[in-house]
């Protein structure tokens, strides 16, 4: 329910950069030096669209696809603390979104691990399972600022080789151009070279040569990139208006505004490539699992490994 306050009545561009000075705190870029919201024209421009119709702020965030395949790295393969955390902190940020601006927020959840489960290695009902406990999470936090979206809200019940070819043939760019970008593009250089290492590290049970695992997942990694954007296109035409964040760091001032959801030691960790740490000190961060054992003891949350508490 809105909180009760009088009506604000700050133009319409002095109330969206308050919106955004909300998520400010939170960007996350590799970018050295913070910037004001005037930096961040795009999100400016689609946030004041929400204010000037006086609806709530959407976002939609793709992410939360999947766990890693990795045991090194997660507790298994259904969301867990982490994620818990995550989901609450968006919540939350939506509830300080409605004080400044009495419609609110939501953040659509653009779960995507359908949309390259192949390439990640990942099984689809696995997949299925991860998303579903987000929803269930959701559900029994009253999460209700928040949802999730997958391509079985798209395509159904189509066999998910189908609906990835569907996708990959209607949104995808070409590979030549891709690796074009790459060549071009320092930021887009920066996002394969992540998604390659991410793609090395999750790599449990290869049997090849450290050099070959590498190459095999360069190649792999252009197919995530080419599937990621094919995602966001969908996303963009089924939403469209909606103001896009990243879980990828972002230059200030992109299109896609990147947002830290946790605490970590490097930007690119996510819930979903790692298992929480409760601190000492009552913060939380996020580690690899074999880090994060070494730290402390298992909690167990409804009969299932949660998190790790430091000693």
């Amino acid at each position: 329910m809105p909180l009760t306050t009088a009506p604000d009545t700050r133009p319409t561009s002095s109330m969206s950069a308050a919106i955004l000075d909300l998520l400010l705190p939170y960007h996350r870029t590799t970018d050295p030096s913070p910037a004001a919201a005037e930096a961040f024209a795009h999100q400016l421009r689609r946030i004041a669209g929400f204010v000037r119709a006086g609806e709530p702020v959407v976002f939609t965030l793709p992410g939360f696809p999947c766990k890693s395949p990795n045991p090194a790295k997660v507790l298994g393969h259904l969301p867990d603390q982490g994620e818990r955390l995550s989901l609450g902190f968006l919540n939350t940020l939506c509830e300080e979104i409605e004080r400044v601006h009495p419609p609110g927020a939501r953040v659509i959840i653009c779960s995507d691990g359908h949309v390259f489960g192949d390439l990640i290695r990942v099984p689809d009902d696995h997949i299925d399972a991860y998303a579903d406990g987000l929803r269930r999470l959701i559900r029994e936090s009253d999460l209700h600022r928040l949802s999730v979206f997958d391509l079985r809200d798209v395509l159904g019940d189509l066999p998910h080789d189908a609906k990835r070819a569907q996708v990959c043939r209607r949104y995808a760019p070409t590979l030549e151009a891709l690796r074009a970008e790459v060549r071009s593009e320092d930021h887009t250089l920066a996002l394969y070279r992540g998604i390659t290492r991410f793609l090395v590290d999750d790599t449990a049970d290869f049997t090849g040569t450290r050099s070959a695992l590498q190459r095999a997942c360069r190649t792999r990694a252009y197919g995530v990139i080419q599937r990621s954007r094919a995602w966001g296109d969908l996303i963009a035409e089924h939403h469209p208006g909606s103001v896009r964040l990243s879980i990828h760091p972002q230059p200030i001032g992109a299109p896609k505004f990147g947002i830290r959801l946790l605490d970590a030691a490097d930007v690119w960790t996510t819930p979903w490539h790692s298992a929480a740490v409760h601190r000492t000190d009552g913060t939380w961060t996020l580690m690899p699992r074999t880090r994060a054992e070494q730290l402390g003891r298992l909690v167990r949350r409804d009969g299932r490994p949660s998190h790790y508490e430091q000693g």
